[in-house]
């Protein structure tokens, strides 16, 4: 039971191109004793979630009751070389097992984020285009149709029911340094981390999922109040923090419910780590900005 509670906490590969992006844009690419200070806050990363993992077993062995414990004793095998036939058993026994156990829950979400994001009842959405020519780089030509119609799809996105989930909770990520575009991209990256790049690039009107294309809009962002770099070091390493420590992967939440056969503790892990992302990224924010 600690194993599966504690596992989320190390890091994944989904969580990379969340890191990769955020790191090269608000790390400087300098050195530390002759090592790119780049590589090692991605080290450092990956460090933080292993010790996270670490003390949250300490703390859970002392306060987790279960109705029966069982002595943890595996026999050493004599190792062979694997049979093909086998080895192909098990891996469709494994996917068929996850397709069917958490794939259902995934499929279910993920049309569920699609549906909020194509789908709006303002009048700004349904007459998204109409806005968009009216404005002054389209009337004046400065812009092609290809840009254009990606602007068509941001301001869609923004104004869609997603996007007002987005502006509804502003007020609750703006003191981690977050504005509504990152709301939404913490709001889709829930079905997978992954997410979080592909829902970047529809919000910043980027064509492709490159991520230098993607840091440099990001990179041009500006607070609308003061006029300051949206993303700078603060809400970098707030964000940072964020995903190393948040719950932000359905799959895992599925997969613990089906081993676990309750909702109870994927429900008190998803409250836990948001929590304990939430807090650390708040501080580090107030902390640095």
């Amino acid at each position: 039971m600690i194993t599966i509670l504690v596992t989320p906490f190390t890091t994944c590969s989904a969580r990379l191109p969340v890191y990769l992006i955020v790191i090269s844009l608000v790390i400087p690419q300098t050195t530390y004793l002759g090592l790119s200070l780049q590589a090692l806050t991605l080290m450092a990363l990956y460090a933080l979630g292993f010790i996270a993992a670490l003390l949250a077993a300490a703390l859970l062995n002392k306060t987790v009751k279960v109705k029966k414990r069982t002595l943890f004793v595996v026999e050493m095998p004599h190792y062979k070389m694997p049979l093909f036939k086998n080895v192909a058993l098990t891996v469709v026994e494994k996917t068929k097992s996850f397709v069917l156990g958490a794939g259902k829950i995934i499929l279910a979400l993920s049309i569920v984020l699609w549906f909020m994001g194509s789908n709006g009842w303002s009048e700004a959405f349904q007459n998204a285009e109409q806005h968009v020519q009216e404005r002054p780089e389209v009337v004046s030509g400065q812009w092609d149709q290809t840009r254009i119609d990606q602007e068509v799809s941001s301001y869609k996105l923004e104004h869609s029911l997603i996007g007002q989930m987005g502006k509804t909770i502003e007020p609750v990520v703006r003191p981690l340094g977050f504005d509504w575009k990152m709301g939404i991209a913490i709001i889709t990256s829930f079905a997978a981390r992954e997410v979080f790049v592909g829902t970047l690039a529809t919000l910043y009107a980027v064509g492709s999922d490159e991520g230098e294309t993607i840091k440099q809009r990001m990179a041009s962002e500006r607070d609308p109040v003061t006029g300051a770099p949206l993303f700078n070091l603060a809400s970098g390493i707030s964000l940072l923090l964020f995903y190393a420590f948040a719950m932000q992967c359905m799959s895992t939440l599925a997969v613990v419910k089906r081993e676990t056969n309750s909702w109870y503790w994927p429900a008190a892990q998803l409250v836990f780590m948001s929590l304990i992302a939430y807090v650390l990224a708040l501080i580090a924010y107030q902390t640095l900005s």
